[in-house]
């Protein structure tokens, strides 16, 4: 007899929910029996949250975007990228214009996002483990190395894993790095992991957005009573910029490049999914009770020459790598408006469960961002940028490139010698001069020392070895 529990499969028709068969078993080897227990275990022996202020816990969906500037948004002041369904969440939500991720790079972000801890405490520090020169991605000595990185997820606090222990129900789409969706702890995905099927990226999870957003879908419409949590995580607007021919003519006005109107017209369609996520929230009933959370995975600037990021972008210590908006819409609970104190992507699994009247875990790095005083308090905020492949997998502090801090309107760059020839000590006044145009370190030294100790304080690495990294992602 079928149950209700259900598998993502895929086929001609697209994705959809499907029932599994009891005895069935998953790729794992979790039988359907065993998982099922797991869940009523969940829904029956754990008690369940109480959200902020002893109402029901919210439902909660976090959008995040894949390699897009934080000037690229309407709301953010864009004067062409076109972005209407972000722009009207953005009037709707309480939106910090001054946010950071701590790292300008895919894997070791979205780590931070779920665990909310920095890349040098959740150790997941770049894309890739270690790959020797000319070994591929089939050669099992890095396949090995592949997965001792994906391991180090267990060590860290994962946000689904949480709020399911407090009776959530959650799903993932989209970009995930980390092996099948339940090492994230989530009970419901799209991505398997599996390296034998190219499990990379997302791998069947990045068909959320760009070609269908029907998981999504079925996930609502197998409304259990549970609160939810949905992670929704597009390849969009990544490369390929393979937006459909209207959009990208729409940018396409002799004034621009070719690559430039694509990765123009990518960062639309991607604000068109969001477009649809929001209105499949709205259709099942749950936009009024559900907290919506936004931020981007890392920034990224357009070379207009070809499909690749310009300098000062992704993958570097530059605000072009770093800065992104961070939203939060809760309807009836949060007050629209706009905040310009710094605050950072660890902020986010904090602010959940706090919403969720879930306590807090300590080695979490972030803050309540509903928390006004606390928002206003906080002296610095700080981060850690790596290398595209790391070299030292037990030892974070091998693969870093930089170490930063924003205090006071300024913001302090320190390079690692170890993995960056030439590098300088950087000290923007960011307040002023957002696009870091002029280093003044030489004009401050004082303030260069300040915020030197105040970073040495939060992290100061011993490195351990000599070395760059190599491919993009």
């Amino acid at each position: 007899m079928a149950c209700r529990e259900p598998e993502w499969r895929t086929g001609q028709g697209g994705w959809w929910f499907a029932p599994v068969e009891e005895g069935d078993r998953y790729r794992d080897g979790m039988t359907l029996r065993r998982l099922i227990g797991v869940t009523l275990l969940s829904v029956f022996l754990v008690p369940g949250a109480v959200a902020a202020g002893g109402k029901a816990p919210p439902n909660v969906v976090l959008i995040i975007s894949d390699d897009q500037a934080w000037t690229d948004f309407g709301f953010m002041g864009h004067q062409s990228i076109e972005t209407p369904h972000l722009d009207r969440l953005a009037s709707e939500s309480l939106v910090f214009d001054h946010g950071y991720v701590p790292t300008s790079l895919c894997c070791p972000s979205l780590a931070s996002i779920i665990t909310g801890t920095h890349p040098f405490e959740h150790r997941i520090t770049g894309n890739e483990p270690p790959r020797p020169s000319g070994v591929g991605y089939a050669n099992p000595a890095y396949r090995a190395d592949v997965q001792r990185m994906i391991d180090l997820i267990d060590a860290s606090p994962r946000l689904p894993a949480i709020l399911a222990e407090h009776g959530y129900r959650s799903l993932q789409t989209g970009k995930w790095w980390l092996g099948d969706f339940r090492r994230g702890g989530f009970t419901h995905g799209m991505t398997h992991g599996d390296p034998d099927r190219g499990g990379r990226h997302g791998d069947a999870g990045l068909a959320i957005g760009r070609t269908t957003m029907e998981p999504i879908r079925a996930f609502l419409a197998d409304d259990d009573d549970r609160p939810f949590l949905i992670w929704y995580a597009p390849f969009l607007p990544h490369t390929p910029h393979d937006a459909r021919a209207e959009l990208v003519d729409r940018y396409a006005d002799g004034s621009r490049s070719a690559a430039i109107a694509r990765y123009r017209a990518n960062c639309t369609w991607f604000d068109e999914t969001c477009g649809q996520l929001l209105e499949i929230l709205d259709d099942s009933g749950h936009a009024e009770d559900t907290i919506v959370l936004f931020v981007t995975d890392n920034g990224w600037i357009q070379r207009p020459d070809g499909p690749r990021y310009a300098p000062r972008s992704k993958r570097s210590p530059y605000d072009g790598g770093l800065r992104t908006p961070i939203m939060v819409r809760w309807p009836g609970r949060v007050e629209p408006a706009t905040v310009g104190t710094p605050v950072s992507s660890v902020d986010l699994t904090p602010t959940i469960l706090a919403a969720c009247g879930i306590p807090v875990p300590a080695e979490m790095s972030g803050i309540d961002l509903l928390d006004e005083d606390r928002v206003a308090a906080r002296p610095a905020i700080f981060g850690d940028v790596h290398l595209h492949n790391a070299i030292d997998l037990e030892n974070p502090a091998a693969n870093g490139t930089h170490r930063w801090c924003i205090h006071d309107g300024w913001k302090l760059i320190v390079p690692n010698p170890a993995t960056v020839e030439g590098g300088e000590v950087e000290l923007f006044r960011i307040v002023e001069d957002p696009f870091e145009t002029t280093n003044r370190a030489a004009d401050h030294p004082a303030t260069v020392a300040t915020m030197r100790a105040m970073l040495d304080a939060w992290w100061s690495p011993t490195p351990a070895a000599q070395g760059v990294g190599d491919a993009d992602s």
